[in-house]
């Protein structure tokens, strides 16, 4: 299509005497136009010390340039034989998204000029060229560009904000984690100490617990939530009188229903922290019994919480497999055949199948393993302690 020869204006408003006013470096311009006195025109009004312009004829020659050089804005004529000024357009604003691109275009064409805009154009120039239009079209341009570019460098700084706050937030956390572990582990070794028949029967039962949970295909929270409760199990055993507590010989109906209520007592030391919500109800419930014998609500089967009937099992485990003083310590393989025939009366059948699918040396290794934690110095204990991250 032959495009139809525009007469260039006579007059042309003097640069110095123009709006634009820069104490920056000046802008970079690439004037593109088949028309060598359009392109002259064009070097004149964006001359220094406000802009620095570069001229092509055509629009191939304006692709190759941008690949050398940088620029903060092109302004085309839409045009031109080859690669027009719609599809610089199109090329400008994938490979250069945030340059500013001024569309020329005739009187009969301004309805394509409002369409480049559409496409992506900042702005038309209508021809003739007004030295006043081009300087004010520009420099809007550029400034809408710019501040487009400021936008996005806090985007991305804020992005880069976000993510170091949430690491932050995540190490925060996970001293937090640390922290309530050392406070659920300091917790049951109190327990323990108090109650001296049970030394290390806390961090026992838990790793028993989880042992059987991970065979269940446990994992994540919900080893957390069972890692917990069996740590606080007895936790309710501090309100326990030590006459009670200590008393070497058979509990009265009466002490025994008061020692019967350390769950109850566990389970309202605990309940309000957020963090030990769930392992409240394994302290509440750990001493129900699967056919409904236990206490303190009497459940039966399902109504009792599963991680609390894993528990169970782990509970009487370490309880056959630890010395008393009124007896010695049995075996792992008489405990293992104990809870089995426990099963369906006093445990789950279900869990006790998994119990029983266990190597019986896999409990004697735990049992060994923490005796000879408890050895080592509290450093050494802190970086191997049994801990949810070395568990899951």
């Amino acid at each position: 299509m032959t495009k139809p020869k525009q007469a260039l204006p006579l007059e042309s408003e003097s640069n110095s005497g123009g709006t634009v006013s820069r104490c920056q470096a000046p802008a970079r311009v690439l004037a593109v136009d088949d028309e060598p006195a359009a392109c002259k025109l064009l070097s004149l009004i964006l001359g220094p010390p406000a802009f620095r312009c570069t001229t092509a004829n055509n629009g191939e020659e304006a692709v190759r340039t941008l690949q050398r050089e940088q620029f903060d804005a092109v302004i085309s004529d839409l045009h031109m034989p080859g690669i027009g000024g719609m599809e610089l357009l199109c090329h400008v604003r994938v490979h250069h998204p945030h340059m500013a691109f001024l569309m020329i275009t005739g009187l009969d064409d301004v309805d394509v000029g409002v369409q480049a805009m559409r496409c992506g154009a900042d702005d038309y120039l209508v021809k003739p060229l007004r030295e006043s239009a081009v300087l004010a079209s520009l420099e809007s341009a550029l400034h809408k560009r710019q501040l487009e570019q400021q936008i996005e460098a806090y985007r991305r700084g804020l992005e880069e904000m976000v993510v170091e706050r949430t690491a932050q937030l995540q190490s925060a956390l996970q001293q937090i984690e640390r922290s309530y572990e050392d406070t659920l582990q300091a917790l049951g070794a109190a327990i323990d100490l108090r109650d001296n028949e049970t030394a290390g029967h806390s961090q026992r039962v838990c790793r028993y617990s989880l042992e059987i949970a991970r065979s269940m295909g446990w994992s994540g929270r919900q080893f957390e939530s069972l890692a917990r409760g069996a740590f606080l199990h007895d936790i309710g055993k501090l309100g326990i009188p030590d006459r009670i507590l200590l008393k070497p010989g058979p509990l009265t109906v009466d002490e025994r229903r008061l020692m019967q209520r350390h769950v109850q007592i566990g389970f309202d030391l605990i309940k309000g922290i957020p963090f030990l919500a769930d392992a409240a109800e394994i302290v509440l419930t750990h001493h129900e019994r699967y056919d409904g014998g236990g206490y303190p609500r009497g459940l039966r089967g399902d109504e009792i919480l599963l991680s609390a009937r894993i528990f169970a099992i782990a509970d009487a485990l370490d309880a056959i497999t630890s010395d008393r003083p009124y007896r010695r310590a049995s075996s792992f393989a008489w405990a293992r055949e104990t809870i089995r025939q426990s099963s369906g009366t006093q445990f789950d059948p279900l869990v006790v199948d998994v119990f029983v699918s266990i190597s019986q040396n896999t409990w004697a290794t735990i049992a060994n393993d923490l005796r000879q934690l408890a050895a080592w110095s509290p450093e050494s204990r802190r970086q191997c302690r049994v801990n949810l991250e070395t568990i899951s």
